[in-house]
């Protein structure tokens, strides 16, 4: 196996009760998420796997940490966030078992274990600060680079007819009778 998440597991296949440590430091030969942020292609990542053989397979269980780039899905600038992930999985010796993953050749491949831990932990619309305020609707400038800012009152459409109507300086409306009644006066 040429993949760099392939790991030996000779020495462990079918003895139960056996166990090894790893550690590896990889460049991710695919990027790992799509979209905002993900894992880029080439960035390295460092894993700790542990190799435990059991009755049915092997167990492997690890940590993988790496750093996803992207940009913020509010205000669009480059931001970059650790992604640090546990993962756990049996690998099993025996094809007709019902298990998603098998011992190959005296190999176990950790890379779609690790692909989906990673892509699962990415968040779905990252910001670069909890708070960021986003871009400016009107002219797209970033917010957070403006200051102090004060949105302008959009007027909604359906009520720019009232916008010429002011109540006159003693508390009535233009078209109600001093006595308050209701009634208009001609």
């Amino acid at each position: 196996m040429n993949s760099p998440y392939a790991l030996r597991v000779r020495d462990l296949a079918h003895r139960p009760g056996e166990m090894r440590e790893h550690s590896l430091d990889i460049e991710v030969p695919d990027a790992m998420g799509a979209g905002v942020i993900a894992v880029r292609q080439g960035a390295p990542m460092h894993i700790d796997v542990r190799l435990e053989g059991l009755h049915e397979g092997v167990l492997v269980s690890g940590h993988a940490s790496a750093e996803a780039s992207g940009e913020c899905s509010r205000c669009l600038i480059e931001i970059s966030e650790p992604v640090e992930v546990d993962f756990a999985e049996l690998f099993a010796y025996d094809g007709s078992e019902d298990f998603d993953f098998f011992v190959h050749d005296d190999h176990v491949d950790c890379e779609q274990v690790v692909r989906d831990a990673v892509v699962l932990s990415l968040p779905f619309q990252p910001v670069c600060r909890p708070d960021c305020p986003g871009l400016d609707p009107v002219t797209g400038e970033r917010l957070a680079d403006l200051g102090e800012y004060t949105a302008p009152e959009v007027l909604d459409p359906r009520w720019a007819a009232l916008s010429g109507f002011q109540a006159s300086d003693d508390g009535n409306t233009p078209d109600q009778s001093p006595e308050g009644d209701g009634r208009t006066s001609a």
